[in-house]
């Protein structure tokens, strides 16, 4: 929730600090605490937001790829399927469910790499789906779709049709897969002018699924209006 600098930092080889905040790997989970303080615009006290999560993958998958042909921009599903476990003290509330995994890692920036992307993921009754497509900066496009069996290994799939959803309240543009090129749109989480995360109701490969989808547009996210506006979203400290 607050960007912080070099100082704020601490890496090591199975964790990773950030201010007050961690992030540990156990053995069996990836654990997360948060010790934060809510410190948007518009919130009249540093509310404190602070808890435990808990990620147990339930498969591994060792396998990276290459977003682009020069490998500048690499993707890790490192867990295609797990499980969460929420703790949180404040506010006081706690869940447990599904969950997935992955990292972005590279030689440049995002912004220097890409226009836009969609991503979705969603358990099958024997592993895990993603689909990934966008348009690099370059212009040039990508789409895949991965299936992951249930080792956690995964395997090029034969893409679904396009499914067109509807914009966002930012008039973000929205796509996924589904068979037959449809889906709908359970619940918008995310809705920013660059950004979006949704729930949906798909069917994949002839199986009813409930998936999880986002949309990146990173022209918007450079615009000197959404620069501005980033840091009354997330303050930054040295």
């Amino acid at each position: 929730m607050t960007e912080r600098g070099q100082r704020g930092v601490e890496q090591r080889r199975s964790s990773l600090t950030i201010g007050a905040s961690s992030v540990r790997w156990t053995g069996e989970a990836l654990e997360i605490e948060i010790e934060e303080r809510d410190k948007r615009l518009g919130v009249p006290w540093q509310r404190r937001v602070a808890g435990t999560v808990r990620v147990y993958p339930e498969a591994l998958n060792p396998i990276s790829f290459a977003l682009d042909p020069k490998a500048r921009h690499i993707w890790h599903c490192l867990a295609p399927r797990a499980r969460i476990e929420v703790s949180m003290d404040e506010p006081s509330l706690g869940w447990s469910g599904r969950a997935y995994l992955d990292s972005n890692f590279g030689a440049e920036s995002l912004e220097e790499g890409f226009d836009v992307w969609h991503w979705s993921r969603a358990h099958l009754s024997d592993g895990a789906v993603v689909c990934y497509e966008g348009r690099r900066a370059d212009g040039s496009s990508f789409a895949s779709a991965l299936r992951f069996d249930a080792c956690g290994l995964p395997q090029q799939a034969d893409l679904p049709l396009t499914a067109p959803l509807p914009n966002t309240l930012w008039q973000m543009e929205r796509k996924t897969r589904g068979d037959r090129g449809h889906a709908s749109v359970i619940r918008t989480w995310e809705d920013s002018p660059f950004y979006a995360r949704s729930t949906l109701a798909s069917r994949l490969y002839g199986e009813q699924v409930v998936a999880v989808q986002e949309s990146l547009n990173m022209r918007r996210f450079t615009s000197p209006v959404v620069q501005f506006m980033l840091p009354y979203r997330m303050p930054r400290e040295a």
